[in-house]
Formats: C-alpha cells, structure tokens, sequence
C-alpha cells in the first residue's frame, strides 16, 4: 500500500463550499478508481480551518493515476483560490 496525507489550511469563508467539493472528490476515487481503497476526511471543531486527508492506494501509481483523473484535476482547479495553505507527505511503506 501507498499513504498520502494532505493537510489543507482552508480560508475561512470557503469552508462549506470546499468541504463539499472535497466529499465528492474522495466518493468518486473510492468509486472509480480502483487503486484507491481508502479516502479519509479528517475535522476538528478546534481547528475549523483545517482539513485532513489519509488515503491509501495500492501503490504510487495508483495514485498518479489519481492525480490524472477528470474529477481530480476539476476539484483542484475548483479549489485552488480557497485554500490557505496545503501540505502533501507520501509514505510509500503501509503496515496493517
């Protein structure tokens, strides 16, 4: 398996619109990807800005795969103007 963790720092005005463009970004790779076998939305009331993701993909090009699909690259240009900050770590070595 191939973890990805993505942490956004969402603009506070863009919350509501980016967390729904982010719950059907994560249905539609668990629905259409095949390598993506897990896709999830992490919150916290404390931190209302933040918004953090754990993913698992069968292996590193499962996940480029990912970051070609349509529906990717629609939410990354839908959601390029609402995020603050954003930070990508990979782990290429997942113990069950």
């Amino acid at each position: 398996m191939f973890a990805v963790v993505v942490t956004f720092q969402i603009k506070p005005e863009a919350q509501t619109a980016f967390m729904s463009l982010m719950s059907e970004n994560a249905q539609t790779s668990l629905t259409k990807e095949p390598g993506c076998h897990q896709f999830d939305i992490a919150t916290d009331p404390a931190r209302p800005t933040e918004v953090c993701l754990y993913e698992l993909y069968s292996d590193a090009k499962a996940f480029d795969a990912h970051l070609a699909s349509a529906h990717f690259k629609a939410f990354d240009t839908a959601t390029v103007d609402m995020i603050a900050d954003k930070s990508v770590k990979t782990y290429a070595e997942v113990l069950q």
